[in-house]
């Protein structure tokens, strides 16, 4: 598990600029750096090192010399690699599984990609062909920005590497901006500055002296398969889930899992006990609100595994951790799980250097509600235009005005979900600000640039051109590409970094994702009820009382927090002249926002969202342009 940086150039690199490229990510590398450059590429990489402790060091080089490549991520299937390698006559000079790469490449050129089994981020560099090759796993476990002009092309894990650029333009883009708003995630290919680019997951990346080239090598087929025998389908899920679990239990260093107390991450325990030679270590953190803690549940699977379990309660008292937030993400980033998802990283960094995980079993399994709604909708006709305007009207004015969890506040929803279009109703029900809503908040000038801008476009696209053949199986595909790898992702992979901590997910194994992609949507989701086939495939594994719950999500107390202990941050961060200044809001728009919430109305997540976006300004780059680092994070948020 590594940081990766560099660039290639029809001109001569700049080495010195790569090394302070790594040297700001070094919180995903402490064990060490490699550096490579030639009179067209320079290479950079820092290391956590978990497998080949000794012999695992990048860059990593051809034979000869003359193939290059840096590597974040572990790369699952490395020893049937290896032993293929070693027959077709290739020497290997370590042990672990980034000399793969460059050997991989000089047998099947770019296409090597489609034969790895993992999480990855890599650059591979072709002295001979001046040639670039960037790849990302398939669905974006670990990240990967670039920006290039006319002769050269950057690339780092995290953007700020890219920041360490002085001719780099910090000018934001507004449509990204845009787009954060609705999801509370910039999403792919954006990124929150203008000229610089996310690699899609899944996709690979070719630089050749000057011309670039991006090709998508991998996408889900979600064309049902028949099923005769549903014990049938459990079985192959456990030996799946198992296998997948197995893999990812390769470490040289001590190795835990998260424990939400969900069915996700229970299973992934129940795995890796049954696996293990040893007590499984895990981790857990809860909140002193019983809405929102689910210590209960995870201490049921702890003690019938006897896992050596730690806990910590998270608390509103947050002042500290905000500002190191903001500088890890990179761009504005408003999903309030992050902070459990940071807490529960440092607590387990103490323990353990890798730590497995529940993400991806909602979207191969259909595990959040919203699909249940989206799959009872489908028998829901789209309402002719006059209804459809009445409905949203009257839909805003409940939701605006009820508190969270309400009778009139569901009812808002529903009816300003059933207003829109069948392929629209997705992005309606999962947005944070509505494109109404953020025409209210926004100054004259930048709703005027936005006026055009549909962010609800992008999920309806995408909607509309899954090949999947019912309206759920679509909206699986479009968390796949979209939430999964802009929001869950991220926030896993930032916070587990932002701690040293290497992070791994069974259930996004592709071969069990492919497999969970056939299966007919009746056997996910019946009704209200979700996840129905994982559930009676891991039913002999968990407690028969943890499948009864409800889903509860990984959510915080956020709209009472910003109602009691983060009201002054709020309101001071918000509407103070740094706020201000910056033109993108209508100050008294901010102000009766904030009030609306004060007096019971649920704003919280517009308010998070716009307050992570100020904290983010304030913890990047300053007048002058340099960088802050995170030791020079503001103490004061103000």
């Amino acid at each position: 598990m590594c940081g990766i940086a560099g660039m290639a150039s029809t001109l001569s690199p700049d080495p010195r600029l790569v090394r302070r490229m790594c040297d700001v990510i070094v919180h995903r590398g402490p064990d060490g750096d490699g550096f490579h450059s030639d009179e067209h590429a320079a290479l950079g990489m820092r290391r956590l090192a978990i497998i080949d402790l000794a012999g695992g060091d990048q860059p990593v080089y051809s034979e000869d010399g003359r193939v290059v490549a840096v590597f974040n991520g572990e790369i699952y299937n490395f020893p049937e690699l290896r032993r293929d390698l070693v027959r077709r006559g290739h020497r290997l000079r370590s042990t672990g599984d980034s000399e793969c790469l460059v050997h991989l490449y000089e047998e099947h050129g770019a296409d090597m990609v489609r034969r790895l089994r993992g999480m990855f981020a890599f650059a591979v560099w072709d002295r001979d062909r001046e040639r670039l090759v960037l790849a990302r796993d398939r669905v974006g476990k670990k990240p990967l920005y670039w920006r290039a002009d006319q002769t050269s092309i950057w690339f780092g894990s995290e953007l700020k590497s890219l920041e360490q650029d002085p001719g780099m333009s910090r000018e934001i883009d507004p449509v990204a901006l845009h787009h954060y708003l609705t999801y509370q995630y910039v999403p792919a290919p954006w990124s929150i500055y203008q000229g610089v680019h996310k690699l899609p997951p899944g996709h690979m990346l070719i630089w050749e002296r000057g011309q670039i080239t991006v090709r998508r090598y991998w996408e889900l087929d979600r064309t049902p398969r028949p099923v005769t025998d549903v014990r049938l389908e459990e079985a192959r899920l456990r030996e799946l889930l198992l296998e997948a679990t197995r893999i990812r239990m390769v470490s040289e260093r001590p190795l835990g899992a998260f424990l939400s107390g969900g069915i996700d991450s229970s299973a992934v325990v129940a795995a890796m006990a049954m696996q293990s030679g040893e007590r499984v270590r895990t981790f857990c953190v809860g909140f002193e609100d019983s809405r929102y803690d689910e210590r209960h549940k995870a201490r049921m699977v702890a003690d019938r595994y006897g896992t050596d379990h730690h806990e910590l309660v998270v608390t509103a008292d947050l002042l500290d951790v905000l500002p190191r937030l903001a500088w890890h993400f990179d761009e504005p980033f408003a999903d309030s799980s992050a902070i459990p998802s940071f807490y529960v990283a440092q607590l387990s960094r103490r323990h353990v250097t890798v730590a497995l995980n529940g993400d991806g079993g909602d979207e191969c399994f259909g595990g959040y509600r919203r699909y249940a709604l989206m799959d009872q909708a489908r028998r829901i006709p789209a309402l002719p235009a006059a209804l459809a305007a009445v409905s949203a009207r009257i839909g805003a004015v409940l939701t605006e005005r009820s508190e969270a969890g309400s009778l009139p506040r569901h009812l808002g929803r529903l009816m300003r979900f059933a207003a829109e279009r069948p392929s629209r109703r997705y992005p309606s029900l999962v947005s944070c600000f509505t494109h109404e809503q953020k025409a209210g908040v926004y100054s004259d000038a930048l709703r005027h640039r936005l006026a055009e801008v549909d962010s609800y476009g992008l999920l309806e696209t995408l909607f509309e051109g899954s090949r999947a053949g019912t309206d759920l199986g679509r909206v699986l595909d479009v968390d796949t590409l979209t939430y999964l790898p802009g929001d869950l992702l991220v926030k896993v992979d930032t916070t587990t970094m932002a701690n040293s901590l290497e992070a791994r997910s069974p259930f996004l194994d592709h071969h069990l994702m492919e497999w969970a992609a056939g299966l007919p949507g009746g056997l996910n989701i019946r009704g209200n009820q979700t996840k129905l086939l994982l559930k009676r495939a891991v039913a002999p594994w968990l407690p028969e009382e943890l499948l009864r719950y409800r889903k509860q999500g990984f959510g915080v107390p956020l709209a009472s927090w910003l109602r009691g202990e983060l009201r002054e941050l709020a309101f001071d961060v918000l509407t103070d002249d740094t706020a201000r200044d910056r033109g993108l809001f209508r100050p008294p728009a901010i102000r009766s926002l904030l009030q609306r919430h004060m007096d019971g109305a649920d704003h919280g997540g517009r308010i998070w969202a716009l307050l992570q976006l100020e904290l983010w300004y304030r913890a990047r780059a300053s007048a002058s342009g340099a960088v802050v680092t995170e030791a020079g994070c503001p103490a004061s948020l103000a």
